[in-house]
């Protein structure tokens, strides 16, 4: 043994990799796995984080599918350059608000005002009378509930909880769904290079479902929108319930998150119908009631068929979790985001049973047999396809 070595002196020296050792296939293979939980758990507070913008991002999203509906809808008329399809529609959404504004805007401002002291004195109507059924708090017992349950909204909602900030972010969701309108293939292309080449197909496929049922699912709240708002205008006018307008245009914006909004609508149109008297009352829950019962059995079905059909169920869930988690603004769009993860799962399961039925057919090719599959005769050879 050569002089100068340790083991000349005695000396045991340990050849295997130690835990430092990156070469060690399984220390790196550790080190991968500690790697993907610590992402996860750094993802996982980011979004706690930063879940106001991210929502403002959604949302800006959410809006730039709706433009490029409205894009691609005019393109089908009107053979022209794809920036100016945009400016047109633009300028008729902004036409169509300011000229609402403009021919009822003293009409309007004036039933917010009435409206807001209707619901007062109704509110302290109903109040009272189940204070005197011994059925709630005294109103001093109530004054306390209501600041204590003002306090208890999260740090989430604080920015959406107040004018400003509720101005701020609708500036930036207007903003951001413009720019993402105007060229949408920029980010599809940012998307795709942040997965490997070899995933690109799927994902781009998914994204553009996602982009295709989230059109369709806001062309379908956008029309049930304009219906309820119209039809529950009229008919309250011409029934003689005060603030029909404003009614109508609140019913209208409602609509767009499903089942809680239609309550809250039906809500205020009850309690103004009931503050002109009891006959008011009563026609205004038969109309609630009436256009309520023909959205929900005409018209959402044959929207439905065209868009996406996410179960009741489902959809008021999701809304309870959302509004719990994320406050006013998840609320509104809970329904679009149950609707992405629906496509994204049904084109994970979708690409997951291809994958199952390549792997059998390929077994059947080298005459692999499934479970309980009768033995081959002896002396067949196995078949492939023509």
């Amino acid at each position: 043994m050569a002089s100068g070595t340790p083991e000349a002196e005695g000396i045991q020296v340990t050849r295997e990799p130690g835990p430092n050792e990156l070469r060690d296939p399984m220390t790196r293979a550790e080190l991968k796995r500690a790697s993907v939980w610590f992402g996860l758990g750094i993802a996982i507070a980011l979004v706690v984080l930063l879940i106001q913008p991210l929502l403002i991002i959604f949302g800006g999203l959410v809006f730039a599918s709706m433009l490029d509906g409205g894009v691609r809808l005019l393109g089908r008329v009107l053979p022209i350059p794809r920036g100016l399809r945009l400016l047109i529609v633009v300028l008729l959404v902004l036409g169509f608000i300011l000229g609402t504004f403009y021919l009822t805007g003293v009409q309007i401002a004036e039933q917010a005002n009435q409206l807001r002291d209707t619901l007062e004195i109704q509110g302290n109507r109903v109040a009272s009378w189940i204070s005197s059924l011994g059925l709630m708090p005294g109103r001093s017992d109530l004054a306390g509930m209501a600041q204590q349950a003002l306090g208890s909204v999260g740090r989430l909602t604080s920015a959406v909880g107040t004018v400003l900030g509720a101005g701020a972010s609708l500036v930036m969701i207007m903003a951001i769904g413009l720019f993402v309108a105007m060229e949408p293939r920029i980010y599809e292309r940012g998307l795709q290079w942040l997965v490997p080449i070899e995933a690109r197909d799927h994902v781009s496929l998914v994204i553009g479902r996602m982009a295709r049922i989230l059109r369709v699912l806001l062309a379908g709240r956008l029309l049930g929108m304009l219906f309820e708002g119209a039809l529950t205008w009229i008919l309250l006018w011409v029934a003689g319930v005060p603030m029909a307008l404003l009614l109508g245009i609140i019913t209208g914006i409602l609509a767009f998150i499903p089942n809680i909004g239609a309550f809250i609508s039906g809500v205020l149109m009850v309690s103004v119908g009931f503050s002109a008297g009891a006959d008011t009352g009563l026609w205004a829950i038969i109309i609630y009631f009436s256009v309520q019962t023909f959205d929900g059995y005409v018209l959402i079905p044959i929207v439905a068929k065209r868009t996406v059909d996410l179960p009741p169920a489902l959809t008021l869930s999701s809304q309870i979790l959302a509004s719990a988690l994320f406050g006013v603004m998840g609320l509104a769009l809970a329904d679009p985001m149950v609707a992405m993860i629906k496509v994204a799962l049904e084109s994970e399961a979708e690409r997951a049973a291809q994958r199952q039925d390549g792997q059998r057919r390929f077994r059947w090719r080298l005459g692999h047999r499934e479970p309980g599959e009768p033995p081959l005769p002896v002396g067949a050879e196995p078949q492939g396809d023509a």
